[in-house]
């Protein structure tokens, strides 16, 4: 059963209404947050709501960028070894490589 048209707009309406109110809470909450416990330590003067906001969207810019991957790197932009190296590698290497990681666990275990 698809949902009607109305039931569509009804969903749309929702989702408008609830993203502003998840970045307004957000922003209550850093606002509380600096204020309770920066003034105090740092000595910062107190911020207000829209401050903390733009807070917030200058350290998605900052750390978070605009990509579709999100706050984390997109899957498959990880080192280059992975499993197709692994994969592709000759016995005698996969062996070569498996001795100096046993190797390097047992020296770490000494320390």
């Amino acid at each position: 059963m698809t949902p009607s048209r109305f039931n569509r707009k009804r969903v749309a309406l929702r989702f408008l209404l609830i993203i502003p109110a998840i970045m307004a809470l957000l922003a209550w909450v850093v606002m509380l947050l600096w204020n309770a416990i920066l003034t105090p330590v740092l000595l910062v003067k107190p911020i207000g709501f829209w401050q903390a906001g733009g807070l917030l969207i200058l350290c998605r810019i900052l750390f978070g960028g605009f990509g579709r991957a999100g706050w984390g790197r997109p899957r498959g932009s990880g080192p280059p070894f992975g499993r197709n190296r692994f994969s592709n590698m000759t016995p005698e290497e996969k062996e070569r490589i498996r001795a100096e990681w046993k190797k390097r666990c047992v020296e770490r275990k000494k320390q």
